[in-house]
């Protein structure tokens, strides 16, 4: 498996704190900035340079930038402007080698928490809690998502299988049939399984498995992870407390999942793919800036996967 972290595009010190826990491949998160295009080889160039220049070599995207995918999700006007940037995007990460593109299927509302509390020791943490969830204004439905993320995967799939970009769709977070009035459809094994198998079949499509987003819905891991591994393109190593209805993050040994049978699941299924720790807890001296993200908790849970991938079988 391949340790990374994930990282914005400018330098800071998550990045230095990350090389010095011996991480050495990154997931990187383009500007999203006007003077950004997206579209231009000599810009990517000099943000695949200051990764190098720091010992940090990328190998997935995270995420498709929203200021594409959020016409994509919602099939908009600019659908097809946006998904035209998305097919140029692939020649120019087939050239700096960075062959993963993580993406959602969340329309509207993105990974969504409702408050932050105390975990272990004082150490804050993000809470779902589904009765304390305030809807926004938006609507859309199960059906215009289908359509939706049918006619983009249509779009992209022969582009990426040419340039061998492998596409790894993320759950939706939390796995709700609903949030107010917009509907999500990626809330299920089942439904992850259609977007993945049924609407085109090509070995570029896949999923980016973030485990507790998994047992949120329900499923058992140890049939999932088998079942799915031919489709296994990435792994958000998380965990968590409770259902889909009312859950916690946790400090990565402090939750419900089992981490270290985890990772002898991926071992044993022979799952090569980037790895990265994900949603950990803000600690003691820190100040809650990027919920989920701050840099202590990183720094612990690199030195845990590293600990757990040292001892899986």
């Amino acid at each position: 498996m391949i340790l990374t972290d994930y990282f914005r595009s400018e330098h800071d010190l998550s990045w230095d704190y990350a090389v010095q826990c011996g991480v050495t491949h990154g997931v990187i998160r383009l500007p999203e900035d006007a003077a950004f295009d997206i579209t231009n080889s000599s810009h990517w160039e000099t943000v695949y340079q200051r990764f190098r220049s720091c010992d940090i070599t990328p190998v997935v995207i995270e995420p498709l930038p929203n200021s594409l995918h959020d016409h994509i999700k919602t099939g908009d006007a600019l659908r097809d402007a946006s998904i035209e940037k998305v097919l140029k995007m692939f020649p120019l990460m087939e050239r700096f080698g960075i062959p993963v593109l993580c993406f959602n299927f969340m329309a509207y509302v993105g990974w969504t928490r409702t408050g932050i509390i105390p975990d272990r020791g004082g150490a804050l943490v993000t809470e779902f809690d589904e009765r304390k969830y305030e809807p926004s204004r938006y609507q859309i439905s199960e059906e215009q998502l289908w359509d939706n993320y049918t006619y983009f995967i249509r779009a992209v799939i022969p582009e990426a299988e040419r340039h061998g970009i492998r596409l790894a769709l993320h759950p939706d977070d939390p796995p709700l049939a609903k949030l107010g009035n917009v509907s999500r459809i990626l809330v299920s094994a089942k439904n992850i399984e259609r977007a993945v198998y049924h609407i085109v079949e090509s070995e570029n499509l896949g999923i980016t498995f973030c485990q507790a987003t998994f047992a949120m819905m329900g499923e058992n891991l140890d049939i999932l992870i088998p079942r799915l591994r031919d489709k296994i393109f990435f792994i958000h190593f998380r965990n968590v407390r409770g259902d889909k209805h009312h859950f916690q993050e946790t400090f990565h040994d402090n939750g419900m999942l089992d981490m270290c049978h985890l990772v002898d699941l991926y071992q044993q299924n022979h799952l090569d793919v980037p790895i990265r720790v994900d949603h950990v807890p803000t600690m003691a001296g820190e100040q809650v800036r990027n919920q989920g993200y701050d840099l202590l908790g990183r720094l612990y849970a690199i030195g845990y996967l590293k600990g757990v991938l040292g001892y899986s079988v």
